[in-house]
């Protein structure tokens, strides 16, 4: 057997393998949500002619062409009762590009298809696109709402770091043909992590926006942001509001982002977010939640303390350590979420939950007190309850509880 046919052979049934994987949930989890055993996609999920020149006579060692690097941040949506992700895949030559993949269970057994995303391009090229988040409108289009990155224009001349990020708009209707629209317009400086509302709100699209001074910095930006504008094909904010704001020593002291469209709920508008805050090792990203009201998405009703999905294990190792980011959740008809959320800017996951758990996580959860002696006091508060509550129960299972204690 050749070189290359004994290493196309390796190749394929090391893919083979993968594709087909089952993903069993992680049990028991914290009740909030399952996490699942291993990512939904990588760099291997790439098909291998996307880097490798097949053609023995071109290239008889099968040595990898154009690289595939990772696959992750991944807007995502259901249709015809498959689950599809729009994944950032980005190549050896450190730039991203989208590309779908389908599942039938949303799980595991996730598929690219043959050709990464057509994008088009505006007057000014993109120099780098990603993150991108999927909405589909009560307008009757999906729009995705990405960021695009551009050298700035203003750099130095031999400054080769300086970058400015806007929102890019692109919709369709098949996830196949896209139709780029103008980048949105906002007072902000730069923008990332623009999101769209599903719905109309006073007959005008309603955008989540994360306003900053910098590439990097949010500077001046306050949080996430609420702006309103009246024609997606020419999106234009001229005001943003501050929906959730950044805190002091708190998971979102940095900066914040939406994270995909909300869920809307008997309860409330619940949202799924980012947040950053400074640590010895750096930037450390996590997810969390808040509720906003049904009639006045503007105004924030629950707003648990702390981090819902946090970096852990082989999630905190990656290319841009400790991350847990996500832009893309599923919610079906029948109440299950799908939260697809990348590790450390290399792969992508997903965890599983209900519309109910959520609700029930997010009104229940009691807010970030923000100073430590009224940390204490909260959580003593539930401490208490519940030795109050073991003692006055006979459960058996309870009483294993109590022999755990300090005696």
């Amino acid at each position: 057997m050749s070189t290359y046919e004994s290493r196309l052979t390796q190749l394929i049934e090391q893919q083979e393998e993968l594709l087909v994987r089952p993903n069993p949930a992680v049990e028991p989890g914290n009740g909030i949500f399952s996490r699942h055993q291993f990512p939904v996609l990588t760099e291997k999920h790439a098909p291998l002619f996307w880097s490798y020149d097949l053609n023995p006579e071109t290239n008889p060692h099968l040595m990898e062409r154009i690289g595939v690097h990772c696959a992750f941040n991944a807007g995502a949506i259901q249709l015809d009762g498959k689950f599809y992700v729009v994944a950032r895949v980005e190549g050896n030559d450190r730039k991203s590009f989208f590309a779908i993949a389908e599942s039938p269970n949303g799980i595991d057994n996730f598929r690219f298809w043959d050709h990464p995303v057509t994008m088009p391009e505006t007057d000014n090229p993109d120099t780098n696109v990603y993150d991108m988040r999927l909405t589909q409108h009560e307008d009757g289009w999906i729009y995705g709402l990405f960021c695009t990155e551009r050298k700035d224009p203003n750099a130095a001349e031999f400054d080769l770091s300086s970058a400015e990020a806007q929102c890019g708009i692109a919709r369709t209707k098949d996830l196949k043909t896209w139709e780029r629209l103008p980048d949105l317009k906002t007072p902000s400086p730069q923008q990332r992590n623009v999101v769209l509302h599903p719905e109309y709100v006073d007959g005008k699209y309603a955008l989540y926006t994360r306003p900053q001074d910098g590439f990097i910095d949010a500077g001046s930006g306050g949080g996430i942001g609420w702006g309103l504008c009246d024609d997606m094909t020419n999106a234009v904010v001229d005001k943003e509001t501050i929906i959730d704001s950044r805190e002091y020593h708190t998971i979102k002291e940095v900066k914040n982002g939406q994270g995909d469209a909300p869920i809307k709920t008997d309860k409330g508008w619940l949202h799924i977010a980012h947040g950053v805050r400074g640590c010895a090792s750096g930037l450390r990203y996590v997810i969390y939640a808040f509720m906003t009201s049904l009639e006045d998405p503007t105004k924030l009703t629950h707003s648990p303390g702390g981090f819902l999905i946090a970096p852990e294990g082989e999630e905190l190792v990656g290319d841009v350590m400790n991350v847990a980011f996500t832009n893309g959740t599923i919610t079906t008809d029948e109440g299950e979420v799908f939260i697809y959320y990348a590790s450390s800017d290399t792969r992508l996951h997903v965890a599983t939950t209900t519309v109910d758990k959520l609700v029930d996580y997010v009104t229940n959860t009691p807010a970030d007190p923000l100073y430590s002696a009224k940390c204490v006091a909260q959580r003593n508060e539930l401490i208490d309850k519940n030795l109050d509550y073991l003692a006055n129960n006979d459960s058996d299972l309870l009483k294993r509880i109590e022999a755990l204690r300090v005696k």
